[in-house]
């Protein structure tokens, strides 16, 4: 199944990476529910989250745990909120959303997203996480 995501790993979709490791990959949201709307997914296509084995299950919440922490120190907001939809693209994947209220976390709240805006976030989380 190859997906947006897949050819997002693979390079040939272009993306604003925030972190990477030999099993987990994250980039910001280019329809953004709230600035700094971050997806982690597998690097392993797997249709469902919760068809993952459970090892790596608990590790893709492990590496988003870094994420958020930074999300949280760049982006103004209560708390990150972890939301798993995974109907819009079959590959398991996790949304991090900064926010402030519960109505923040409607999808009907996205927007495209300037690039240059993307890219100049995306390296202060990054920056955030170091």
């Amino acid at each position: 199944m190859s997906t947006i995501f897949t050819k997002i790993l693979s390079g040939e979709v272009p993306c604003h990476r925030i972190a990477e490791d030999e099993r987990y990959f994250a980039f910001l949201d280019i329809r953004p529910v709230r600035p700094g709307h971050t997806l982690v997914i597998p690097k392993q296509e797997v249709d469902y989250l919760f068809d993952m084995e459970d090892e790596p299950l608990g590790g893709i919440m492990i590496f988003s745990k870094r994420i958020a922490r930074a999300l949280k120190q760049v982006v103004p907001c209560a708390k990150v909120g972890v939301m798993v939809a995974g109907l819009e693209v079959r590959h398991a994947h996790v949304h991090l959303i900064p926010f402030h209220a519960i109505s923040d976390l409607s999808f009907a709240n996205a927007r495209a997203e300037e690039p240059a805006t993307l890219a100049a976030l995306a390296d202060k989380i990054r920056t955030a996480m170091e």
